[in-house]
């Protein structure tokens, strides 16, 4: 398999994956008959209705397409897992501030959707593999006066809300965040999405946009007159998170992850997604 040292990375970043919530990360999938398709066993056999739970404004992991089709990297991920084991898929869109409450309610069986593993959302959730290796910069306009993050004192800057860009505001720097940067600036602007925190962007009600760089990339591909700052903000990984008394599933969706790796398929779905190809850690 090819990027050796990003796989080295994401291990590195999430060496507590699967510490507290059961299980072990050794586990492998079967693919002795055949290299995408398996049997799965005891409830999460075929026909087992796996209900992926992902933001539906979050590109280029999972979106609404223009034709009104739930598509991204996490959604086919999701589905190819589901026609590896003979599972039928389900797409449960949720809004991002209550995940944990749908997830936990049973509405949905996971949040996949570019989802942070971070050391404060550790004991809440029992996490996959990490699949992909981010960041976290500053977005402002291609003209702006802004040029380093001690620029943004007294600056509004925009985050999506639910994020781990937020997250990473609120957490001091001994922990692993930005607050003491966050401090100096003159507010932060919760948004609904990033898809509106760009618009206010241009339409000069905030300063600059904390976001995740796959996710700024696609925003910068759709609309011109964007960049980062040269200095981020930190780095994480993405992973799946499931209830926490959910061992089984996630090791079973593991597998599949591993399976899918080295099948090619992983490769095959990722090289539609060019803005996130080179962060993706398993393949």
């Amino acid at each position: 398999m090819k990027k050796i040292l990003a796989s080295l990375m994401a291990m590195t970043l999430a060496a507590f994956v699967l510490v507290g919530c059961g299980g072990s990360s050794d586990s492998s999938a079967d693919t002795s008959t055949d290299e995408t398709t398996t049997e799965a066993s005891g409830d999460y056999g075929e026909g087992f209705v796996f209900k992926h739970g992902f933001d539906k404004d979050f590109p280029p992991y999972s979106y609404i397409d223009d034709n009104g089709e739930t598509t991204g990297f996490d959604v086919e991920m999701a589905q190819a897992v589901c026609d590896y084991y003979g599972w039928t898929y389900e797409a449960v869109p949720v809004n991002w501030d209550s995940k944990d409450l749908e997830l936990n309610s049973g509405s949905c069986d996971c949040i996949w959707s570019g989802f942070t593993k971070s050391p404060a959302r550790e004991a809440s959730y029992c996490w996959s593999e990490p699949y992909s290796i981010n960041t976290q910069m500053i977005m402002v306009l291609e003209d702006s006066d802004i040029k380093t993050l001690d620029d943004l004192a007294g600056k509004k800057v925009g985050v999506q809300i639910g994020t781990s860009a937020l997250d990473m505001l609120k957490t001091p720097e001994e922990e692993g965040g930005c607050k003491e940067l966050a401090d100096t600036f003159a507010s932060v602007e919760s948004m609904d999405t990033y898809t509106n925190a760009v618009a206010e962007l241009k339409a000069g009600a905030i300063d600059a946009i904390a976001i995740d760089v796959t996710t700024g990339n696609f925003q910068m591909s759709k609309q011109e007159g964007l960049k980062y700052l040269d200095e981020k903000l930190g780095d994480e990984v993405y992973a799946i998170g499931f209830r926490t008394e959910d061992t089984e599933l996630r090791d079973k969706v593991n597998d599949a992850l591993v399976a899918l790796a080295e099948s090619g398929k992983m490769d095959e779905i990722g090289q539609k997604y060019t803005d996130i190809y080179d962060s993706l850690s398993m393949i």
